[in-house]
């Protein structure tokens, strides 16, 4: 994948919205976050690698300008190798949590779209904002300044993810 060895890695990987479909019925994703402001406060240290749900039709498209702190690496077929080799993982509602927590490593879950997931899209087997070992993320100013404090998150979610 040629990803830089003085960088740490985010992963994205969101799961799909059941209300986002094409008119052939096929799923779309829109990634709901700055990465021009993203790239801002973080390129120094990051780069970051979008892992699309593998129902996701819509091809992800990625900034030139973004090349060198964003990758696509959605066509990337195992996962679990991605999860490996993530220093961080950004997530929403995927059961790919359950997955990187076996690393130990943290997790920050981006939910914008909380309540209209929870309330009217597929809901939840476990109560989520109670149990999810990270902090829940609004907004790309949220997911920076998790990201920027990183070693506090950790510490402060050490317990929780420890139950989790």
């Amino acid at each position: 994948m040629h990803l830089p060895r003085d960088k740490k890695i985010i992963l994205y990987a969101p799961t799909f919205r059941d209300d986002q479909t094409t008119k052939k019925n096929k799923f779309v994703f829109d990634i709901q976050m700055d990465l021009h402001k993203m790239k801002k406060y973080l390129s120094d240290d990051y780069i970051i690698l979008l892992r699309m749900h593998v129902v996701i039709s819509n091809k992800i498209q990625v900034n030139e300008s973004l090349s060198d702190f964003v990758k696509n690496v959605s066509n990337y077929s195992d996962i679990q190798e991605l999860l490996l080799l993530s220093d961080i993982l950004i997530t929403d509602y995927s059961s790919v949590m359950f997955d990187f927590a076996n690393t130990g490593r943290p997790m920050i879950f981006y939910t914008y779209d909380l309540e209209n997931y929870r309330d009217n899209l597929r809901g939840f087997y476990m109560d989520f904002e109670k149990e999810v070992p990270g902090p829940l993320a609004f907004n790309t100013d949220d997911i920076i300044q998790s990201i920027l404090n990183i070693d506090e998150i950790t510490k402060r979610y050490s317990q929780k993810y420890k139950e989790f």
